[in-house]
């Protein structure tokens, strides 16, 4: 039994929607004595297919694919089984992104640029139910959590200001009076430090708010 437990090796799974960065990141965790990936998926949907078939020791998650994305997947699997382990390896850094992945549950944030030994020490460290970010990371999501949230409904207003919509466009839309989608519009102005709308739109596209 003992020799069996020192021979174990940390299951992976790979969820990217990328055949060439899946490929990578395999050729690099099987190369390792104490890990192999046991599975992949290209998609969101598949990503929990995976989790559900095989309950690796820590799924690698992309924040962006098809289907479902990544804080949809992490929501979805923690359902599945609470203590699941979840690394978010991504090209985003917004701190909305970075905020809603940690609260949902994610065990770990990595950027696709870090170091090899960085990954494969992130995957380590989730797999033994230890949290895992980036210094970089780390100070994002402290500096979300110092700034004031959206509203559901502002969101929803933000979202219809980066396609362009005037507030009347908007009041109709969303079944509310022009003067509240002003209101809306003023706040969101206010909360993201921004003096006008396309500024707004900016720093919520680059925090991760809204997906253009």
């Amino acid at each position: 039994m003992a020799a069996e437990l020192k021979t174990r090796r940390i299951s992976v799974i790979l969820a990217d929607d990328h055949p060439v960065v899946r490929d990578g990141l395999a050729a690099m965790v099987n190369q390792q004595a104490d890990m192999e990936v046991v599975a992949e998926a290209g998609d969101g949907e598949e990503a929990i297919a995976r989790y559900e078939q095989y309950r690796p020791d820590v799924l690698v998650l992309d924040l962006r694919m098809p289907k479902r994305d990544g804080v949809a997947v992490v929501q979805r699997v923690l359902e599945l089984n609470p203590k699941a382990r979840i690394l978010i390896m991504t090209t985003y850094d917004g701190d909305e992104d970075i905020f809603q992945c940690l609260s949902q549950g994610a065990k770990g944030y990595l950027l696709k640029d870090a170091p090899r030994q960085e990954i494969l020490s992130a995957i380590r460290a989730v797999s033994e139910d230890r949290p895992y970010t980036s210094t970089t990371v780390a100070a994002k999501a402290l500096q979300r959590m110092a700034k004031p949230s959206l509203t559901q409904r502002e969101l929803d207003v933000l979202q219809l200001v980066a396609e362009g919509r005037s507030n009347k466009d908007i009041a109709r839309r969303l079944s509310i009076t022009e003067g509240t989608a002003k209101t809306h519009v003023k706040a969101i102005l206010t909360k993201l430090d921004a003096i006008s709308r396309t500024e707004a739109v900016a720093v919520a596209h680059k925090r991760g708010l809204i997906h253009l």
